[in-house]
């Protein structure tokens, strides 16, 4: 019994910042998409996190591990985020009449990461909890407050760029080329994060929060320029 409060009380807190974000992003969207699609897409997302943590596990250890570069380890575990991602929200949605603006892919591949970045909070906030702790409950409450201005507003940022590309693919009729283009700008903005993330963890979180920022700047100027032109 108490371990499955536990755990509920876990999923709660992990869902939290990726709600939180959704509410935000959505925002931008002036036509509201169906909620069982949102839903959908988030689910995907976070169902993309099986393959994603196996394909990881081979690259660390048969690939990343010989050659022992943490650079390479950094960029090929993007890569592989990314990808995954993208294509959770691709799958979802493509083919459903509700898709229909080109703003939409942004939220649809946002919907999707955010639901990936809560499978990753589960995981490490469900370490670090003990919810009859307060010591416990603070340091994961702490945890919970970095997840949200950190790793999950990066997931979602991330792939807002491969939604944005993914759009104007699709209203120029070159939709792989952009999509490439787009999953490798995503990749990008998360390994020069997790980077920052690595450089400056001892010092301060201020470089990170400030390279999310400038980022978040392009993205919502992204939104704009595909509701300008819809």
């Amino acid at each position: 019994m108490v371990a499955t409060l536990n755990f509920l009380f876990v999923v709660i807190l992990a869902l939290l910042p990726a709600i939180l974000w959704m509410i935000f992003f959505l925002k931008e969207d002036r036509h509201p998409e169906p909620k069982r699609l949102i839903l959908f897409t988030f689910c995907a997302g976070a169902l993309a996190s099986i393959p994603v943590l196996v394909l990881q596990v081979i690259f660390q250890k048969f690939i990343a591990g010989p050659i022992n570069v943490f650079l390479v380890l950094v960029l090929g575990l993007a890569v592989i985020e990314e990808i995954f991602k993208f294509f959770a929200a691709y799958w979802s949605v493509w083919n459903e009449p509700a898709f229909d603006e080109p703003v939409d892919a942004m939220i649809y591949t946002i919907a999707a990461a955010l639901g990936f970045a809560t499978i990753e909070n589960i995981f490490i906030m469900g370490d670090k909890l003990d919810y009859l702790s307060l010591t416990n409950f603070i340091t994961t409450l702490s945890a919970l407050g970095f997840r949200f201005i950190g790793a999950t507003l990066l997931h979602g940022l991330a792939s807002a760029f491969a939604g944005f590309y993914w759009a104007i693919g699709r209203r120029i009729g070159k939709v792989g080329p952009k999509i490439i283009l787009g999953i490798g700008i995503a990749t990008a903005i998360h390994f020069v994060f997790n980077y920052l993330i690595y450089r400056f963890e001892d010092v301060s979180l201020f470089y990170p929060s400030l390279f999310l920022i400038f980022a978040a700047f392009f993205v919502f100027h992204d939104f704009s320029k595909l509701k300008t032109k819809n």
